[in-house]
């Protein structure tokens, strides 16, 4: 019993002087990440990361704005988020050795913070987490292991490559060094190396000089569970000259054994059909969520470019007196004609403080499903959304006529952009119905994006736009110029398609419906396409933005 109080007693006092908790980040794709490891970023007053990529990743997971420079004479702004303290190198830019990172780790614990330790890989699996974890306890600091995916079997799992079959049961994990007796791997158990790159050469000579075949099949994947992840499958005999043909770079993971041929059927990520693809996404950035998660899924890097920035009516009076009118019950109709206007009534009702009990009696339109979810959101059910295009052609092919009997009301309130077309008001009059056609929100070019961003939309280091409407296209060459002619350039139907046309643009996929996630499965579709025409024909596969510049820039650039 004393010793369990003695016990109880020194948890309280670690927990009061700081705690510890070693997380591990996985390999690199932050969807790796455990739900665990998510929660205590979360909670944490301070982030020790071991890599710049760590930065990025926690930002990202507290949904954190990138840091802004003050002006000059204007004072620094208050940090937001978890302090971030680098564990991976010193002031001098060098390395930190396992012994002053674990320093680091204290000192900060020492201060009663909640610490998390973010760790590439697993803490506990060729990492720094036992030595820097026994630093805690010889301190008297409390602390916890959470493990993380390790490269180990990850990025082999990402390569399409099973480290155990039915048939190879035993697996070899090496840290590769000078040190290691390779004759003790003659046998044909699966090996995985780390840190082997650079020594690949000696590396394959000693195993065969062990006794392994020359024809063993080797496969190094570098940067792997990323979208810049990429495999050269050769022999020990040849591994060295294909990996210094292919450039591979640290960090990699090389597995040697018969386990690589799976590769050729089991290869999942890398043959994605849109991986790796450099993807355009130019929208309101509040919009750009679904798209750009589909693209994730389908291997892209999608990179959201606002177009247009979304704004209140320069005035309000207008809405107001609408809103006030639809509680009254001045409407029969309500139409909605996007997501936008959903959400700038909502606003409106939200500053009035109201709820969507004010739509009692009154019938909802919207212009398609999107639109239609938006307001399910808020509790509410559309009574019309357009049973063929989701267009305000299809809103109107679906309304019906005014009937002075049935109708008691003949009036629509109509909340729409600024910029808004006028063909719904016309076709709406033409029914017998009068609208009040309101301003809910303005829509203004944004601001143009950083010159690298431009320099690369011109010069065709994206591989594809997705235009989703017409006004992006407008917004984007007004404020960046014209995507590259080897740019694919997807658009979410006919009307944006002929705006991209009038600007010079070669469409290449049309969405078969106004969809957005439609648009990225036609992208998609493209892509896998192009992908198998390449591998029919025997060809690398590669990306459009992988051009041979033309012999002219070649002899303009040697001048």
């Amino acid at each position: 019993m004393t010793r369990a109080k003695s016990s109880q007693t020194s948890a309280t006092t670690s927990l009061s002087r700081g705690w510890v908790s070693f997380v591990g980040s996985g390999p690199g794709d932050p969807d790796l990440l455990t739900v665990r490891a998510v929660d205590l970023v979360r909670q944490a007053d301070v982030v020790v990361t071991e890599s710049p990529e760590h930065v990025a990743l926690v930002r990202t997971l507290l949904g954190l704005p990138e840091p802004v420079e003050p002006a000059d004479g204007e004072p620094a702004p208050e940090p937001v988020g978890p302090e971030m303290v680098d564990g991976g190198f010193g002031e001098d830019g060098q390395p930190l050795t396992h012994a002053a990172r674990a320093k680091v780790v204290v000192k900060q614990a020492k201060r009663g913070r909640r610490v998390v330790r973010l760790m590439t890989g697993d803490p506990f699996l060729y990492a720094s987490g036992p030595e820097e974890a026994q630093a805690c306890a010889k301190a008297g600091l409390g602390f916890e292991i959470v493990p993380g995916v390790s490269s180990v079997s990850a990025v082999p799992a990402y390569a399409g490559i099973p480290l155990t079959t039915k048939d190879h049961r035993e697996v070899a994990v090496v840290t590769c060094d000078a040190s290691v007796d390779w004759s003790q791997y003659a046998d044909d158990r699966t090996l995985v190396l780390l840190s082997g790159v650079g020594m690949i050469g000696e590396i394959s000579k000693a195993l065969m000089a062990a006794g392994r075949p020359a024809s063993t099949p080797v496969a190094m994947t570098r940067v792997g569970t990323t979208t810049t992840q990429s495999t050269v499958c050769s022999t020990l005999e040849h591994i060295a000259a294909d990996a210094r043909a292919a450039r591979m770079s640290p960090p990699a993971v090389t597995v040697i054994g018969k386990v690589v041929d799976l590769r050729e059927t089991l290869s999942w990520f890398e043959t994605k059909p849109l991986f790796g693809w450099r993807v355009l996404v130019p929208r309101t950035k509040d919009q750009a969520g679904v798209l750009s998660t589909r693209l994730r899924g389908y291997g892209a890097v999608p990179e959201e470019v606002p177009t247009i920035s979304v704004e209140p009516p320069r005035n309000p009076l207008q809405m107001d007196k609408a809103v006030r009118g639809l509680v009254e019950g001045r409407y029969e109709w309500i139409a909605f004609t996007s997501v936008n206007a959903v959400k700038a009534v909502r606003e409106k009702f939200e500053e009035y403080g109201l709820d969507a009990r004010a739509f009692s009696g009154l019938k909802i339109a919207a212009v398609g499903d999107k639109t239609a979810a938006a307001i399910a959101a808020w509790g509410l059910r559309a009574d019309l959304v357009p049973s063929g295009e989701q267009s305000a052609a299809g809103l109107l092919a679906d309304w019906p006529e005014y009937d002075d009997v049935l109708d008691p009301i003949n009036r629509v309130f109509l909340p729409r952009a600024d910029i808004a077309t006028e063909n719904l008001v016309a076709g709406l009059i033409d029914l017998g119905w009068e609208c009040d056609d309101v301003t809910a929100y303005r829509t203004v070019r944004a601001t143009p994006p950083p010159a690298p961003t431009r320099d690369a939309i011109k010069t065709g280091k994206f591989d594809a736009v997705v235009f989703t409407s017409s006004s992006t296209v407008r917004n984007l060459v007004g404020i960046a110029g014209k995507p590259h002619p080897s740019t694919v350039i997807g658009v979410i139907g006919p009307a944006t398609a002929k705006t991209a046309e009038e600007h010079g643009l070669r469409v290449d996929v049309m969405s078969p419906k106004p969809d957005v996630e439609e648009l990225v499965d036609a992208l998609a579709d493209f892509g896998a396409a192009r992908r198998a025409a390449m591998v029919e024909q025997g060809q690398a596969v590669t990306r459009p933005s992988d051009r041979k510049p033309s012999a002219r820039s070649r002899k303009v650039r040697a001048e």
